[in-house]
């Protein structure tokens, strides 16, 4: 397995290798402050690629824990004015702490409140921001959003501002669609794969942010560390659906795949 780069370089697949084994070795404490929806099924994936989760919300622990896991993410999706404060204060502790985070910007560009506490989340330097197109689009200033959760653009099209974001924020974006990209505003990585039953099962999307902090949470370098989660992910996803007959098989078959997946 490689990944090719758009420099027409290839990813080693001996990192991804790599990074997998010392997740499962390290189990890295990830701390996840995600949406309801998908909360369970975030944990479970976790727990199936061999990382450590926990869903600490509440505004009185989230400072402490976050200065403590290993990788922490940050995912409004179903965002209000608790968690908010919640999710604010998270962010402030892993930026203080040096803790890298992983911002997944869900549904921003639809809705003007989630849209204005994303950006203000920038400024505490997350180091990956994770979304489809339409959010990535939106986070960088473009006008317009996607059809609620869903992007409205095909990966590729957000590549432009999502390198001047890159550049602008100092995080890796990692864009999800057919072909995920990431991009650090200098080098971009193609990962292709994956299956169109992953947009089919409540919280996919959501839950490789946080495989992505949980791989920050053994491999310091951001851009490699999101390629190797999305890889996992997508080849995972793709030998899922080989062996399922629809959504519901697929989530299962999904998650034998992450906690069997080899070199």
């Amino acid at each position: 397995m490689t990944t090719a780069s758009l420099t027409q370089k290839t990813w080693p697949s001996s990192d991804v290798v790599s990074d997998l084994a010392e997740v499962r070795k390290h189990a890295p404490l990830t701390h996840v402050l995600t949406n309801i929806v998908v909360t369970n099924w975030t944990a479970n994936v976790l727990l199936a690629a061999g990382a450590s989760p926990a869903m600490v919300i509440a505004e009185e622990e989230v400072s402490d824990f976050a200065a403590i896991a290993g990788g922490v993410l940050i995912n409004v999706g179903t965002i209000n004015s608790f968690d908010a404060k919640s999710i604010k204060a998270a962010a402030i502790a892993a930026q203080k702490a040096g803790t890298p985070w992983v911002l997944d910007p869900v549904a921003v560009g639809a809705l003007r409140y989630r849209t204005e506490i994303a950006k203000d989340l920038l400024q505490h330097k997350p180091t990956v921001i994770r979304g489809n197109a339409s959010e990535i689009l939106a986070l960088a200033g473009a006008v317009g959003g996607g059809k609620g959760v869903d992007s409205t653009a095909a990966s590729s099209d957000a590549l432009p501002l999502a390198k001047e974001l890159a550049i602008s924020t100092g995080a890796v974006i990692a864009i999800s669609g057919e072909v995920d990209y990431i991009t650090d505003g200098k080098e971009t990585v193609a990962v292709p794969g994956g299956h169109i039953l992953m947009t089919k099962v409540t919280g996919v999307g959501c839950s490789l942010g946080a495989l992505i902090a949980s791989f920050l949470g053994v491999q310091k370098d951001a851009l490699r560390a999101s390629v190797s989660a999305s890889a996992v992910f997508a080849i995972a996803g793709s030998r899922a659906a080989e062996r399922s007959s629809g959504t519901g098989s697929f989530a299962v078959a999904f998650l034998d795949e992450l906690s069997t997946i080899s070199a």
